[in-house]
């Protein structure tokens, strides 16, 4: 059985890699400012994910891949190392171009080793995660460009290369005479605010005040107002996700013992949030609206990530998105009456997704109170996180306020002056 014994072996090395990914990918998302890329990210972590799950499954068929889900210390390391350069660009491209290129070398390293009938099963989905792996790399092209051959990739790849690589794809070697550990000096810190590249930001896209704001709770339930401004306002709301986001991205370090189970389910969480955000930031321009006009909301991570893991996660599914559904369904009717089929499928798939994060919620937020030691039950500590939460807001909103003078705004009453006007 040694050869069996062996491939469990080595998909159980995979298997640590990839939710390493998925750990430290994620946190360059809230450090990216173009939307374009944070959405890119959250589909390769969410990809990454599903190869992780393959391989825990595959190997434990085999044997050899062991009862827990750990992630040893050695294969831990690098990634840890790969984050800390103050650029996020940097990081990605030693991270895509080193530890992820070297899994795809290791990947076909043992494609060609594998023998092809009896491995049959695992061959056959290795073959994908190396196209995934090409196509990722291709994907990221147009922002890492040449920096894979920086100072920075050249550190993580000596990092790297001391284990001897994911399957001896390359040479062990030492590491060089003066090599520091530069995650050595202090814990990882998530950025205190999201970047945002070119977008103006602003503490939040929701007010009561029309000449103000451009969500008014009132104008989306009032049965008089115009649907296609409601549209136009709902389209606003789901690009506005992009807050949500750049916060559940960080829970995945911040939970590095967690089940992989939870992480897969916050994997695809992440990834709707980010396809929803999409819906917005797609759909708005081919609405006549300008990109640069709309503020972006980014108050719920300022205040979340202050806060601890499971607090974060306790008020996006307990609160923010369980307390979503009953306006969505109206705006849904609303906007239906445009006859919109592609906004009627994007609103409708939207809810639905946010339907799964809300049992998601449900289903983890027992595991994290138990992880974090938190002795209250889960109805009282999701209702004290919430008065926590409120008046954690108050202070960031005052503080964060607009990050665009009133005149060059996208607000309510110009949303009406613009929809009118297209008529």
């Amino acid at each position: 059985m040694s050869p069996v014994i062996e491939t469990g072996q080595t998909l159980r090395v995979f298997f640590e890699v990839e939710r390493e990914i998925v750990r430290t990918l994620s946190t360059l998302v809230p450090r990216v400012g173009d939307l374009e890329l944070k959405y890119r990210l959250c589909e390769h972590v969410w990809e990454a994910a599903q190869h992780a799950r393959f391989l825990r499954e595959r190997g434990r068929e085999l044997g050899a891949f062991g009862s827990d889900e750990g992630v040893r210390p050695g294969v831990a390391r690098p990634f840890d190392e790969t984050i800390r350069h103050e650029d996020p660009l940097e990081c990605l491209a030693a991270l895509s171009q080193v530890l992820v290129g070297g899994l795809r070398n290791a990947y076909l390293s043992y494609l060609e080793a594998a023998e092809p009938l009896a491995d049959w099963p695992t061959r056959n989905l290795v073959r994908e995660f190396v196209s995934d792996a090409e196509r990722h790399r291709l994907e990221l092209e147009a922002w890492v460009g040449v920096r894979g051959s920086s100072a920075w990739s050249a550190h993580v790849s000596a990092a790297y290369c001391s284990l001897g690589g994911w399957n001896d794809e390359v040479e062990r070697r030492v590491l060089p005479e003066g090599f520091e550990w530069l995650s050595d000096r202090e814990p990882y810190s998530h950025p205190a605010l999201p970047s945002r590249g070119p977008h103006p930001t602003c503490a939040t896209a929701f007010g009561d005040d029309p000449a103000e704001f451009p969500i008014v709770r009132s104008w989306l339930t009032d049965p008089s107002t115009d649907p296609a401004i409601i549209r136009v306002m709902i389209y606003i709301w789901l690009m506005n996700e992009a807050d949500a986001v750049d916060y559940l991205a960080t829970i995945f370090f911040d939970t590095p013992t967690a089940p992989f189970d939870y992480h897969f389910d916050l994997a695809r969480h992440l990834w709707d949030e980010s396809r929803h955000s999409q819906f917005g930031f797609r759909q708005l321009p081919r609405l006549g609206i300008d990109l640069s006009t709309i503020e972006q909301q980014i108050v719920l991570y300022d205040v979340l990530v202050r806060m601890a893991p499971h607090e974060r996660y306790v008020m996006v599914t307990w609160h923010f998105e369980a307390s979503s559904f009953d306006i969505k369904a109206e705006v849904m009717d609303r906007v239906r009456e445009l006859g919109d089929f592609e906004a009627d499928t994007l609103l409708a798939f939207d809810r639905s997704d946010e339907q799964n994060h809300v049992r998601y919620g449900h289903r983890w937020l027992p595991m994290l109170l138990e992880l974090f030691g938190e002795t209250r039950d889960a109805k009282t500590f999701a209702f004290e996180t919430a008065g926590r939460f409120n008046e954690l807001e108050a202070e960031a909103s005052a503080r964060l306020g607009h990050g665009l003078p009133v005149e060059r705004r996208l607000t309510a009453l110009r949303i009406q002056e613009q929809v009118e006007a297209a008529r």
